[in-house]
């Protein structure tokens, strides 16, 4: 298995620590990480995390950026500036910081959410709400898969 998927949702406890699930541990240790990469989302409500893998691939993204571009510097601050390493410990949780807490509004469970190369972790009723946001998108999106194909 290396890819982040499958949806959990797990409690925080009074210390802020909350259980990773078992197989996003295991990628993790698939990718020689025994620590998790975090950073707000971008587009939403919810912490984009993952292991060395995530973190090549915003380096990536930063290096087709001119560099000291506006563009570079902002999105490296967004990504890095605001990113914290959440170590995990010998009974597979981390702990949240309140600043990361408070940024997606988590209070006492967070919904772990595998997207294959990176995971989320989102408030579980928000999360919901996106997940049927899109699965609205992709029924509508649903229509035109496979169109150009049938074309050839």
């Amino acid at each position: 298995m290396d890819e982040f998927v499958s949806s959990f949702t797990n409690k925080i406890d009074a210390k802020g620590r909350v259980s990773v699930p078992a197989s996003f541990r295991a990628v993790l240790a698939k990718e020689q990480s025994d620590e998790i990469f975090c950073h707000p989302a971008l587009d939403s409500a919810a912490l984009d995390a993952g292991g060395p893998r995530l973190v090549k691939h915003i380096r990536g993204l930063l290096e087709d950026l001119a560099p000291y571009s506006d563009e570079k510097d902002q999105l490296a601050t967004a990504l890095f500036g605001e990113s914290e390493y959440l170590k995990i410990d010998s009974d597979g949780r981390i702990v949240l910081p309140q600043r990361l807490r408070d940024v997606a509004g988590f209070t006492s469970q967070v919904t772990f959410v595998g997207l294959g190369d990176k995971f989320q972790m989102w408030e579980p009723s928000q999360f919901e709400d996106a997940r049927n946001a899109a699965r609205s998108k992709v029924r509508d999106l649903r229509k035109l898969l496979g169109k150009g194909r049938a074309a050839e």
